[in-house]
């Protein structure tokens, strides 16, 4: 049962011409490309380009792939702030480190989501997975990891042991 809101004429032709006539018209506002005060000619800008769009097929296609993963990132992020609200109890500031981290991320989301919205990451994740059976499905790969684990466990208390300066606790 579907919705008016799942109709094929709302999904297929309305949305994805609401969505790239409202992003060129804010990002055409925003940068006074035809000067400034020139609403009229920014909105048939827009008109015309959407109207183009919706009438392509692929670009179409990939757009609304980009949207279903926006609208899943978008939820994830979300959450993801949620909670670090609720452990650390305010408004996280990043510094260079963290921006640095974040502005990796980011790249790498787009670049995902650009690979699987064309159609051309089918063969990039077919590579990764064949790889990962192998890293972790192997019939050798259980005694190794878990090997793997049991090093890095045992370093990492070395090094915590070794970087604490004695007396430490007493200072409390």
């Amino acid at each position: 049962m579907t919705t008016i809101l799942q109709s094929s004429l709302l999904t297929d032709f309305l949305y994805p011409f609401l969505l790239v006539f409202f992003i060129l018209f804010a990002v055409l506002e925003k940068t006074n490309i035809f000067g400034e005060g020139k609403k009229q000619l920014n909105a048939v800008i827009s008109l015309v380009v959407g109207l183009i769009f919706v009438g392509a097929v692929f670009p179409k296609l990939i757009a609304e792939n980009m949207v279903l993963f926006m609208s899943v990132g978008l939820v994830v992020i979300f959450v993801g702030l949620v909670i670090w609200g609720f452990i650390v109890g305010k408004t996280p500031t990043p510094g260079k480190k963290w921006s640095t981290f974040y502005a990796v991320l980011l790249t790498i989301a787009i670049v995902v989501a650009i690979l699987w919205a064309s159609g051309i990451g089918g063969a990039v994740f077919n590579g990764i997975e064949a790889i990962f059976n192998f890293l972790f499905d192997s019939n050798w790969s259980g005694t190794f990891w878990t090997n793997v684990l049991f090093v890095v466990f045992i370093t990492l208390a070395i090094v915590v042991v070794m970087k604490a300066k004695p007396g430490e606790d007493k200072k409390k």
